[in-house]
């Protein structure tokens, strides 16, 4: 399979919401799933510590191994397993992040994008940037894994920036965990390591080879140094975990490098303009909520101009597409009327809406491709 080729999520079977419920099936909760089969290579294990990888995708590793010999062997078979598990969609951060901590995929805990529509409002939600507002515990309404945990009282600590501790996107994604302080990689170790003196299940998040390919691009010396960043938390975990515990590794996405002359700017273009209310989403997966009447008028005209480089459908035939999974009534109005998906190597910005930055990355992800979707699932056991 090429990493441009679409790839749909594999809810239930082998993605990102699978893992921590197959984590606590292997820490003896009756009630978790192992759909991802760890048990019998983990019987006994006591205690796991489960890392994501920000931004690096199945289909990265192959240009990452040279910079982390510790992933390599990995990858290899001589240390541990490996194996592609997918996103949910669309494959962007606060999205996986709380598919992850939940065990849910998207449509079920109702974060289905980096910025939402507030329903009946003109407000968007930026989970990136977000406090108090809309209440987390509403707005994101699913006990996560961490809280499952602490009922069946297995401790948890999540290691993270202490600057997210309390976000929206935190206590979506992570309550009912401990939290311990970690930003660089070595911090990350030294916390994760620590926690495991109290705690059964902990996790830690390394957020540096996500940033290097948004900033620099894939492949660049920014991105190597941030891979060998990465190994060497694997590094420093795989030599300190104590005798009966494993290591569990994965990422929210992977990324593709965008070249300037295919990217389409909607505040540019009145015909991307006319009949749109409210645009949310992300560059490589639009969210149009538009005025009444305009539907059919709007994704005319999308799929004039965007061609063959985006998928651009009703939120209807988005939805019954399986792409969020399972969506009760409450999260439907979050996406929107019309969803455009963005294919192969295409974005579409909104520079008059959204931070000068994001015209300046040079990676992206979010949509459907194998690059963004097809994540990787380590296990090392000690």
């Amino acid at each position: 399979m090429g990493q441009l080729d679409p790839v749909p999520p594999r809810y239930g079977q082998a993605s990102l919401a699978e893992v921590m419920p197959s984590v606590l099936s292997v820490l003896g909760m009756p009630y978790e799933r192992d759909a991802l089969g760890l048990g019998p290579a983990l019987q006994g294990v006591r205690r796991v510590a489960v890392v994501l990888l920000d931004g690096l995708g199945w289909h990265q590793l192959g240009i990452a191994a040279p910079h982390a010999p510790t992933l390599t062997d990995v990858i290899g078979g001589r240390l541990g397993t490996a194996r592609s598990i997918t996103s949910g969609f669309p494959s962007t951060t606060p999205v996986s992040l709380v598919t992850l901590g939940t065990g849910a995929p998207p449509g079920s805990h109702g974060i289905v994008g980096i910025t939402l529509n507030q329903p009946g409002t003109d407000k968007i939600v930026n989970h990136l940037h977000w406090d108090d507002q809309p209440d987390p515990a509403s707005w994101q309404p699913l006990p996560t894994a961490f809280t499952r945990a602490a009922n069946a009282g297995i401790v948890a600590t999540v290691v993270s920036n202490p600057a997210f501790e309390r976000s929206g996107l935190s206590v979506s994604a992570y309550r009912g965990a401990r939290f311990g302080a970690g930003i660089l990689a070595d911090a990350v170790a030294s916390e994760m390591l620590a926690a495991f003196a109290t705690s059964q299940l902990v996790y830690g998040y390394l957020p540096d080879v996500d940033r290097a390919g948004h900033d620099h691009g894939i492949g660049t010396g920014e991105w190597r140094a941030a891979v060998s960043s990465a190994d060497r938390l694997l590094t420093r975990l795989i030599d300190g975990l104590p005798p009966d515990s494993a290591l569990v590794v994965t990422a929210d996405h992977g990324q593709l490098d965008i070249p300037l002359d295919r990217r389409l700017d909607l505040d540019l273009d009145p015909r991307l303009r006319e009949g749109v209310a409210v645009v949310a989403g992300e560059p490589r997966v639009r969210y149009l909520h538009v005025i009444p009447g305009a539907l059919d008028d709007v994704i005319a005209s999308w799929r004039g101009v965007l061609g063959d480089g985006a998928w651009v459908v009703s939120r209807e035939e988005a939805v019954a597409s399986g792409w969020f999974g399972p969506i009760p009534q409450q999260h439907l109005a979050r996406i929107g009327d019309v969803v455009v998906a963005c294919r192969e190597r295409w974005v579409v910005m909104a520079s008059a809406h959204e931070p000068a930055r994001l015209s300046r990355m040079v990676a992206f992800h979010g949509s459907s491709t194998a690059a963004e979707m097809q994540i990787p699932l380590l296990v090392i056991r000690r």
